[in-house]
């Protein structure tokens, strides 16, 4: 799979990723980071244990990485959990749940393909 390939599997702009990063090599090294990232597996633990203002922090960083690398579908996904613990709120529902979860193996999978 190319770079290219991956952003569009995973709803990415790649020409405005590179726009901004002007170097293959230093979007393949930020997207092998993003795989050691630990946010989105601190959500879900922080969801469990009812903590939730260390959840909108973790699903705030898992937002601001996304959208740093232009990850598409995981930016969108992971805004709308952010908004739902926003200020407290713990509004958080299963299908936002569910489709994190579904961008998130669609992304981690496209980013191991390359």
């Amino acid at each position: 799979m190319t770079l290219e390939e991956c952003y569009t599997s995973c709803g990415g702009d790649y020409q405005d990723v590179l726009r901004r990063l002007q170097s293959e090599n230093l979007i393949r090294r930020f997207l092998g980071k993003f795989l050691d990232d630990k946010s989105y597996e601190q959500l879900h633990e922080n969801l469990n244990n009812q903590n939730y203002s260390e959840a909108f922090r973790a699903a705030h960083t898992l937002k601001g990485v996304c959208q740093n690398l232009g990850l598409g579908y995981l930016s969108e996904s992971s805004i709308a959990v952010t908004e739902a613990l926003r200020d407290g709120k713990q509004d958080v529902t299963a299908e936002m749940l569910k489709k994190l979860d579904e961008d998130y193996k669609v992304t981690i999978l496209a980013i191991q393909s390359l």
